[in-house]
């Protein structure tokens, strides 16, 4: 199973302590595999990217007209947190429902 998120993220500290045989991968220092963030995106479209980071609110308006998987490719901390995969499964985010699916009580 791979977080990928920010070492430094609560949200993706809070999944790391719950799953914690779990491997982060730090989305600043090592990116995200194409071939990941692409199915992330045909599964979860716009949702991958977080509109209300201090990253999207310094963009300028032709930043933001970007398409979406290029411009996670240049800003990595754009991606809503946590993208965990595990095998042939996605969740994004720590909610309720993807600590459901995980088996991780809150």
């Amino acid at each position: 199973m791979r977080i990928y998120g920010l070492k430094n993220c609560d949200t993706c500290r809070k999944a790391m302590k719950a799953l914690p045989q779990a491997e982060l991968v730090d989305v600043r220092a090592e990116g995200v595999p194409d071939e990941v963030m692409a199915e992330a995106h045909s599964r979860f479209g716009d949702k991958l990217l977080n509109t209300r980071s201090t990253t999207w609110r310094g963009l300028s308006e032709d930043e933001r007209a970007t398409p979406p998987l290029a411009l996670l490719a240049a800003h990595p901390a754009l991606m809503k947190r946590p993208l965990i995969v595990d095998g042939d499964q996605m969740y994004l985010g720590w909610d309720k429902a993807t600590q459901g699916a995980l088996g991780v009580s809150a």
